[in-house]
């Protein structure tokens, strides 16, 4: 297999890379955190001014039409800079959601704005009950004269309190763990009968508890035939996992960047820690897990949009499972060897913690990962 990145992707790679440096250093990333929203419009507009937004586009609706290796790069990028903006669920899970399931006129009426930064589309589907299990759906969603009624609740809807529209979950038929009968639907954030309950993630993002009472919404809400959205469900989060997968690669290795950088200007007993050969140790601990995650974070990209679910399913199992542990052992280790200080919101290397701690529990934790891909042996 050839890992050589096009020139195309190395440019892409050193914008990404350049853009987080100069607009997103450490003082304005803790400013966008203290902000109202807890995110930046500008930063939000300048991802879609390169074209970021609009990776996973057609280009027929206005966007690039990139591959798993560029969302990769980019997001590789954004777990350095520790972006806080609502790419995953939007740019990402939402946008291939509606590209797939959606019909000519719902992507042409959604994907184009999204690429331009002008809509903001979140995933609604975790439920307080589900324990990351995709198929665990008891959100309903009842006929009403041409329409549905929506009625339930969703569960640490990322970016929820910013979205412009909700992709929700519900069921149109079968039974609450049944794999058939889940449909999608497109439902505005402040449409009658939505409720929000907003609150910050332990790594400063934002979220909210979903109800949903009695909405009403037409038949042209329907994302994709009615009761079939399983598949597509499965696919988009395995795309997502992939891009978090990145994501941790690029806080992974900061951490560690930042812990050698610090073991060579502490100094105790009169020399610098990084001198002392326990510590050296752990830090060489550090990089196998950081080069493991990274490997796997390649396996996750190649795979994420294999065609056959179970083979796909497996490898992002796996590679989340071994990315989950190296996120507990990287930020673990990175905050012990930095002491006291590594707790405090003035170095970078707490808020790689949160984020790594994060990632690990986001789209199924390592415990979930581990029992599927164990199912999937047969074990």
């Amino acid at each position: 297999m050839d890992f050589n990145l096009t020139k195309e992707q190395e440019q892409l790679s050193d914008t990404v890379q350049k853009f987080v440096a100069r607009q997103y250093p450490f003082e304005s990333r803790k400013a966008i955190l203290k902000s109202k929203d807890g995110w930046s419009r500008e930063i939000w507009a300048g991802l879609a001014e390169l074209g970021l937004l609009g990776l996973q586009v057609p280009e027929e609706h206005g966007g690039i039409g990139a591959g798993a290796i560029e969302t990769l790069l980019t997001m590789t990028a954004f777990g350095r800079g520790l972006l806080v903006e609502p790419f995953l669920p939007s740019a990402i899970l939402s946008t291939v959601l509606i590209r797939e399931l959606g019909s000519s006129t719902q992507q042409e009426n959604h994907l184009p704005k999204m690429a331009a930064g002008e809509l903001i589309a979140v995933p609604a589907h975790g439920e307080p009950t589900a324990r990351y299990e995709l198929a665990h759906v008891s959100t309903s969603a009842s006929r009403d004269g041409d329409g549905y009624v929506l009625t339930g609740e969703k569960s640490v809807v990322l970016h929820a309190p910013s979205a412009d529209l909700l992709l929700v979950s519900a069921r149109t038929s079968g039974s609450i763990d049944s794999e058939a009968g889940i449909s999608l639907f497109l439902v505005p954030r402040d449409r009658e009968g939505v409720t929000l309950r907003a609150y910050p993630t332990l790594d400063g993002q934002r979220a909210a508890e979903v109800r949903l009472e009695e909405v009403k919404v037409s038949r042209d809400a329907l994302l994709g035939p009615e009761g079939e959205a399983f598949s597509a469900l499965a696919a988009a989060f395995d795309v997502g996992i992939a891009a978090l997968c990145a994501e941790a690669t690029g806080a992974l290795q900061a951490s560690l960047d930042a812990t050698i950088e610090y073991a060579k200007t502490r100094k105790q007993f009169g020399q610098p820690i990084g001198k002392f050969q326990a510590l050296q140790h752990r830090m060489a601990d550090m990089l196998m897990h950081v080069e493991q995650a990274r490997s796997m974070s390649y396996l996750a990209a190649v795979r994420c949009t294999e065609t056959n679910a179970k083979v796909r399913g497996k490898s992002l199992s796996a590679a989340k499972v071994l990315i989950g542990q190296a996120c507990r052992f990287v930020g673990q280790q990175a905050v012990q060897l930095h002491g006291g200080m590594g707790m405090t919101d003035e170095l970078m290397i707490s808020h790689h913690f949160r984020r790594l701690t994060a990632i690990e529990l986001t789209l199924g934790d390592t415990e979930h990962h581990l029992e599927k891909f164990m199912r999937s042996e047969g074990l």
